[in-house]
């Protein structure tokens, strides 16, 4: 069974942080902040979480093509096959999260799963389902329902909150809400890092080994010197916000722990973004110029920022869309 690849759907950060070695955030008034029984859901073994405020996504055409560049085909089929079922997800979604988890502490087996919250009309999308015989898998009193040829299935946990995915993530997400397994609640660094970020409209978390994968892919050839290995373990944790309002502004944080790490870590980003300004194209170059590395207190910040139109040439560059495809 194909699920959807939430690193797909995060490439936004990495992507940006390639082309500008930074992911963008800025503060507005809404914000994508996930609710106790959305959080309950969600799996402890969390390496990403991406949580997305769905309605200033919506009023953004910068953030819509952004969207339309790093989305993955499945979710699409996923959202078509939901909307052919009663939902209307101009009216009805809010926040979406996409989580990539490890199956165990100790393993390297990772899913993904993706929790929706909003007002959905939960008794018309079922009768829909019922009507097209559909048959439910039921776990513990909740029905997951398989939709269509996309392979994700879905399960509503009430009339606000549904997780949707591969049935195995699907099935993990109620192992987590209904105390089978540990959830996301439990996870004390992801949930600290959480509270940097959950009042923007954007925004992810990245466990120790997310941030360190993130990190390498980032850095490039920069990441191949023995600086970073030496450093690599000290990269603890590190989340980035976006934002749409007035041009694009991305902010990221990683976590060290340690002054001599950060100071270190951004050494190797400030060199990278020199690597791509000399081999980059115009747009690439004109991005890094705007941006902002300084590291204190063992943490490493980026800024970066663009108006609309700049950030729409930015999606056509040749380094972001190697980076998304």
């Amino acid at each position: 069974m194909k699920a959807f690849s939430l690193d797909k759907a995060s490439r936004v950060a990495i992507a940006v942080l390639a082309v500008a070695a930074s992911v963008l955030g800025v503060k507005v008034a809404s914000a994508a902040q996930l609710s106790s029984d959305a959080r309950a859901a969600i799996p402890h073994e969390v390496q990403q979480l991406v949580v997305i405020d769905y309605r200033v996504m919506q009023n953004s055409q910068a953030a819509m093509e952004l969207r339309g560049q790093v989305m993955p085909p499945e979710l699409k089929q996923f959202e078509d096959a939901l909307r052919k079922s009663g939902f209307d997800d101009n009216n009805d979604l809010e926040q979406l999260a996409f989580v990539l988890y490890r199956t165990s502490a100790s393993g390297d087996e990772i899913r993904t799963v993706g929790v929706a919250q909003g007002q959905f009309p939960v008794d018309d999308v079922l009768a829909s389902l019922r009507k097209q015989k559909v048959k439910a898998t039921l776990v513990r009193g909740t029905r997951i329902y398989p939709m269509g040829r996309t392979g994700f299935s879905v399960a509503f946990l009430g009339e606000s909150t549904m997780v949707f995915g591969g049935l195995p993530g699907v099935k993990d997400a109620l192992d987590a809400r209904d105390g089978i397994s540990p959830s996301l609640l439990t996870n004390s660094s992801v949930m600290d890092s959480m509270r940097s970020v959950d009042s923007e409209p954007l925004w992810s978390v990245l466990d120790q080994k997310g941030t360190q994968t993130m990190m390498r892919q980032v850095l490039g050839e920069a990441g191949g010197v023995a600086d970073f290995d030496t450093v690599k373990k000290r990269l603890l944790a590190s989340y980035y916000s976006m934002n749409f309002q007035h041009g694009v502004k991305f902010d990221m944080s990683v976590v060290t722990g340690d002054s001599f790490s950060a100071a270190t870590v951004s050494s190797l980003l400030n060199a990278a973004v020199l690597y791509k300004k000399m081999s980059g194209s115009d747009n690439d170059k004109q991005a890094l110029e705007e941006t902002v590395i300084r590291s204190s207190a063992g943490k490493l910040d980026v800024h970066f920022a663009s108006t609309d139109a700049q950030f729409a040439t930015l999606l056509k560059s040749p380094m972001f869309q190697g980076m998304v495809r």
